[in-house]
């Protein structure tokens, strides 16, 4: 099989503790010199993985808050392609004692044991949103919305098939892509 593209994971693939080690880096400046594309898939939200990452720009595009937000490194354009969250959401998980709780351009994010409460808001005020687990973390999404769909999002600005791409990932919201 021939690829153009690797799609690869953030934490815990590419990332131990946060932090790329050099000889990764310089692998992916290798198969980018080589003329193909690089597509980094994380569940972080964008400022803090830029935070993290300071060499995201080696990377063609971004699929970031767990395929909710399409970034392209090269021109600093974002695009949601999800709404945001419901601001009555975030107001009645901050009520009922809900922290840590990060909230994105459209990712709501905590840690477990806090999706019950979310499910229990969630059917509360009738909203059409999934809960994806991560090693602990809880990612709050618009139904439809995961890894999968944000990178089939970057494959089409990128005018590749998902036939020519090669996933990899290590936890359970990386099963999707």
């Amino acid at each position: 099989m021939y690829f153009i593209a690797l799609a690869t994971d953030y934490d815990g693939t590419l990332a131990h503790e946060g932090v790329v080690a050099e000889k990764t880096l310089a692998a992916l400046e290798r198969f980018k010199k080589s003329g193909r594309k690089l597509i980094l898939v994380t569940g972080r939200e964008l400022p803090d993985l830029k935070r993290v990452f300071p060499e995201i720009a080696i990377f063609d595009k971004v699929v970031a808050e767990n395929g909710a937000l399409i970034y392209t490194p090269a021109s600093e354009e974002e695009r949601a392609i999800s709404p945001p969250p419901a601001p009555e959401f975030i107001a009645k998980l901050r009520k009922r004692g809900v922290k840590p709780l990060s909230v994105g351009r459209s990712i709501v994010a905590t840690w477990e044991p806090h999706q019950a409460t979310a499910l229990e808001v969630i059917k509360k005020l009738g909203l059409e949103l999934e809960i994806i687990f991560n090693k602990g973390a809880v990612m709050i999404l618009p139904s439809g919305i995961n890894k999968a769909t944000g990178l089939t999002a970057a494959l089409q600005d990128l005018r590749l098939s998902p036939h020519n791409v090669v996933g990899v990932g290590d936890a359970e919201n990386d099963h999707a892509f």
